[in-house]
């Protein structure tokens, strides 16, 4: 069997050749094969005579991904760049984060999930299938993913606010473990995307005669928690110390999912866990701007599912640690779902909205547009939120009669409309800001242009879950964390306000720029991995050692040459 490995810090052992290393997105180096590298492996008439440095492939990459037509086509572009040569594939994206960050993850990635079976080339990852549900075992054990420490996998179910995609759903691990490698430095090979393919209920994907799922309404109830059990039975057995991350799960699996498993192996929820600490982090740093101290806010939250839940538990948990009862801090949540303001008595109501119920004595008094129903507006007309958190993905939820009325009640209202992709977004910045005369402390889930203040251009801060996914992974990998308890996630938060540049001036942006994540991703793992040293969820391990450990994790895309073996 073809291998390969490090031999040396500098050098890279392998005895495949021809096109067999060329095949090989790990090991192909496109035409930075040296001379010698080619006369040894075997490539001589493979490749054109020229050879480039590094740089210069990622100039010409650079310049051709330009001069594509759409962002689609640029999303094409870069998966098959991953797909031939990941090293050039990741120094393009780190050298240009900001760039290409919108193309890799959101918004691009959610056309890359429902055109998955139009476009579907080469196999990445891993599709675990209902129909194959015996075999977990036998595929996850093949050699090629003998180094895997993280692991991004989703059902598909509901990715990002475009819902049920099935199998085009693994465009979202694919691109989550590209940002895992791109802004927290893991080893592309230490990374595997995981699709459970358990069917689905898209009717567009059933009747597409070129999807490439499983074909099969979605499977619910025992036959689903069975299959996800053997899945996370055969991974642990697997991988004893692997990162596990729950990716777009439906609402009423993600929460219970995690739940279930959180105290079995090292995992977390991004849209539960990853959406909070970023809010809680983005918000830490607003109250540097307010001077609203955090047991002072009152936030009011459209959608009550996980990602809502989460972020108000993580806020929940500030209040309290800034010195306000329980009691009076969950008072302080007005969290907005479908049918309208969570109250006491409501029906149909889940587990993990339970703690977050507003007294009917606290609304009998208040003044609605609809006697049947508390909107957002009432929220905001009666409760006076000092924060309006979306993740709801109904665009224009945020309404200008919303924005405006909360306006004239907080004199620095902080408005963070968080649904992604761009077209499910509750407001656009822009409106925002001139909905609040430019006084708005303003946070978008995915890119959007900068806004006039002032007479100026300002970066509008992406409360983006990759500030924070790529630092806790990295951080608990690093430490081989057991566990990711609520206090690392809170430490993950409290890292990110520390390198807002609002910390040190009133005007600043709340986050640094995207170009900077990978340095935002190394300060969030060793926050991460402290708290889990504090925690007594790692070996023992002093700060120096830690520190080794987790830049010694932060791989950079480059060549090193390459010896032959076996020949």
């Amino acid at each position: 069997m073809a291998s390969s490995s490090i031999a040396e810090a500098n050098f890279v052992e392998t005895d495949r050749i021809g096109y067999d290393l060329l095949n090989d997105p790990l090991l192909n180096k496109g035409t930075g094969f040296t001379a010698e590298e080619r006369e040894a492996f075997e490539l001589h008439g493979l490749l054109p005579p020229s050879i480039a440095t590094l740089d210069e492939q990622v100039s010409r990459r650079l310049r051709a991904f330009r001069q594509l037509s759409d962002d689609f086509q640029r999303y094409l572009f870069l998966r098959g760049l991953q797909d031939s040569n990941e090293v050039l594939f990741y120094a393009l994206l780190v050298r240009h984060l900001e760039e290409m960050l919108p193309i890799v993850y959101t918004p691009t990635v959610g056309l890359g999930c429902q055109y998955f079976s139009q476009t579907f080339r080469k196999p990445r990852g891993v599709f675990l299938s209902i129909p194959h549900k015996e075999r977990i075992n036998r595929i996850l054990a093949h050699s090629h993913f003998d180094g895997v420490e993280a692991i991004v996998v989703t059902d598909g179910e509901r990715i990002l606010g475009l819902g049920d995609q099935g199998a085009g759903g693994m465009g979202i691990p694919i691109g989550k473990l590209s940002l895992y490698t791109g802004c927290g430095g893991l080893h592309p090979k230490t990374t595997l995307p995981i699709l459970l393919d358990v069917g689905t209920d898209n009717p567009e994907r059933l009747s597409d005669p070129l999807y490439i799922g499983w074909r099969h309404e979605r499977i619910r109830g025992r036959a689903y928690d069975d299959f996800v059990d053997e899945f996370v039975s055969a991974v642990t057995e697997r991988w004893p110390h692997v990162l596990l991350q729950w990716e777009d799960f439906a609402r009423d699996n993600a929460t219970r999912l995690l739940e279930r498993y959180r105290d079995r192996l090292c995992t977390f929820n991004d849209d539960v866990q990853g959406t909070a600490v970023v809010a809680a982090g983005a918000l830490f740093a607003a109250i540097n701007v307010t001077g609203m101290p955090m047991r002072e806010q009152r936030i009011a939250v459209l959608g009550a599912g996980g990602a809502g839940c989460g972020i108000s538990a993580l806020l929940l948990r500030a209040m309290v640690e800034d010195g306000l009862p329980e009691a009076e801090a969950r008072a302080r949540f007005y969290l907005i779902d479908r049918d309208g303001l969570l109250v006491e008595g409501m029906p149909g109501l889940m587990p993990f909205q339970l703690p977050f119920l507003q007294s009917r004595d606290a609304v009998a008094t208040w003044k609605l547009k609809r006697a049947d129903q508390i909107g957002i507006g009432d929220v905001v007309q009666n409760g006076r939120p000092s924060v309006l958190i979306g993740v709801s993905g109904q665009p224009g939820a945020f309404s200008e009669d919303v924005v405006r009325e909360m306006a004239t009640q907080v004199k620095r209202p902080v408005v963070f409309p968080l649904s992604n992709p761009t077209s499910r977004a509750e407001a656009t910045p822009f409106d925002v800001n001139a909905w609040t005369e430019g006084r708005a402390i303003i946070g978008a889930g995915s890119p959007f242009p900068p806004i006039l203040r002032n007479g100026a251009y300002v970066r509008v801060d992406q409360t983006n879950n990759s500030y924070v996914f790529p630092g806790i992974g990295l951080g608990a990998i690093a430490v081989r964390a057991k566990r990711i308890s609520d206090a690392m996630l809170m430490a993950a938060a409290r890292a990110l306000a520390d390198v807002s540049p609002a910390r040190s001036n009133a005007d600043g942006n709340l986050l640094p720029p995207v170009s900077e994540l990978r340095d935002v991703s190394f300060r969030v793992a060793q926050a991460v991995a402290l708290q889990a040293r504090k925690d007594g969820l790692t070996e023992p391990i002093d700060s120096g050692e830690l520190y080794t450990r987790i830049r010694q994790k932060m791989w950079m895309p480059e060549y090193h040459p390459y010896r032959r073996t076996g020949a």
